[in-house]
């Protein structure tokens, strides 16, 4: 066996949260399944000359040389009709904001309102995007001169295929190859650049029903590769073993990283001169925009009962029997402000398109997702003046020890205590006076 049939299976399983997310989107029957067939080799979409064969996103994982582990999702053309139509065309849209690269498909024989509603909502995504002129072939040089003229003048990088002959198809890799290296924002490292060499870093892994058996969850598996790579050393330990971990060491780690429900017991272990900050706190670092889920944490303060909360899960995991989203978070956001809150849970990758009904949404650490689809619900927070934090900043924020497990983050630290300070002037005294002030 060749040394890379050995490699492949390390590199087909990267999860997919890891991978970078390529969308196809235009009219039915723009050749947008035969493009992705064309561009991965494999049959990745049913094709047919029936308009409206996808019906729904179809995702496939794979490799894409030269870029690497991709996931293809097809959508449903943006054109189609009746009731059913309309979800179907909804539902494309709705995934146009978390991709990394967005391939607008259209037709050499001219453009429609359809394509230009789709390159208005990638400018307003900001989404990394291009336009492909597909079935060149098939059309008279001057409809194909009108749509890349049309096209050109829209900013976007254009590139002409015809899917069915394979032609332009080397092309319309290579400019997706530029377009990501100086347009995506991939995740950031989990540890970010805070491991040096020959540093120690002590992570806090509990061991309790969240945790697979067997193995150990995707972050801390990350956190222990990043940290080897940086020729830095680590010691994993359980909650009820962090003091005796650091007394043992000669010299102090450079900080500690915790699973965020033992981050008080954690913080209580640790010397007030190591920083200590959470993996939960790192994801969204990595993930998503830390700050942003600071400044939006400091409205846990001023929550009445009643108030509408929703609570995100990117995954659709079996619920545990104290789930952290279901049930461990809204009995510590009930017993702080003193009564239940109206709280909706909201699972998998669709996000509601109103926000504005809920006084603030908890997103989960997003690790089976990409961080532009985390960065896309940040965006949509903010547009629609929602405050939106993550589950670990809103832990130790719970927990009262927000502060020290920002001390790696003073930038989010800062967000919080100004956002803080602004609700006070609006809504009065915080709520829950016993955790307000330990910040």
């Amino acid at each position: 066996m060749s040394t890379v049939a050995l490699n492949m299976p390390s590199r087909l399983e990267t999860p997919k949260g890891l991978r970078l997310y390529i969308g196809l989107f235009g009219r039915r029957n723009a050749g947008k399944s035969s493009l992705a067939n064309a561009l991965t080799g494999q049959h990745i979409s049913i094709v047919s000359d029936v308009a409206g064969t996808t019906t729904d996103p179809v995702e496939k994982a794979c490799e894409l040389a030269p870029i690497g582990p991709v996931v293809f999702i097809d959508t449903a053309g943006i054109d189609d009709t009746g009731a059913l139509g309309e979800l179907r065309t909804q539902r494309s849209l709705s995934v146009l904001g978390w991709m990394d690269l967005a391939l607008i498909v259209c037709e050499a024989a001219g453009l429609t309102d359809f394509e230009r509603t789709l390159i208005a909502a990638v400018r307003k995504n900001r989404t990394p995007a291009i336009a492909v002129i597909n079935k060149t072939d098939a059309a008279s040089p001057e409809s194909l001169k009108a749509v890349r003229d049309e096209l050109c003048a829209s900013g976007l990088p254009v590139v002409e295929t015809s899917a069915l002959r394979g032609e332009g198809i080397e092309a319309l890799r290579s400019e997706m190859v530029r377009v990501i290296g100086s347009q995506t924002q991939p995740d950031r490292p989990l540890m970010g650049d805070n491991v040096h060499p020959g540093e120690t870093i002590v992570l806090v892994t509990p061991i309790d029903t969240g945790a697979p058996k067997g193995r150990m969850i995707l972050p801390q598996v990350q956190a222990i590769r990043e940290i080897l790579d940086a020729d830095a050393k680590c010691v994993v330990v359980r909650e009820n073993r962090v003091a005796e971990a650091i007394a043992e060491l000669r010299t102090p780690p450079a900080f500690v990283v915790t699973d965020s429900q033992a981050v008080r017991q954690v913080v209580q272990a640790v010397p007030e001169s190591i920083p200590v900050t959470t993996f939960s706190i790192q994801m969204a670092y990595s993930k998503s925009d830390l700050v942003e889920m600071a400044r939006g944490a400091a409205m846990l303060d001023f929550l009445k009962p009643g108030d509408k909360v929703m609570i995100c899960e990117t995954c659709s995991h079996h619920p545990q029997p104290d789930d952290i989203g279901r049930k461990k978070l809204p009995r510590w956001l009930a017993q702080k402000i003193g009564g239940a809150l109206d709280i909706e849970v909201v699972v998998g990758k669709d996000f509601p398109s109103d926000l504005t009904p809920y006084k603030i949404i908890l997103q989960c650490g997003g690790c089976v997702v990409t961080r532009q689809h985390m960065l896309s619900r940040v965006r949509a927070a903010i547009e629609q003046g929602v405050p939106m934090t993550n589950y670990g900043v809103a832990i130790s924020h719970l927990q009262g020890v927000l502060t020290r497990a920002l001390e790696l983050h003073p930038e989010a630290k800062k967000a919080f205590d100004e956002a803080h300070a602004v609700l006070q002037k609006r809504f009065g005294a915080p709520s829950g006076s016993d955790n307000a002030g330990a910040r």
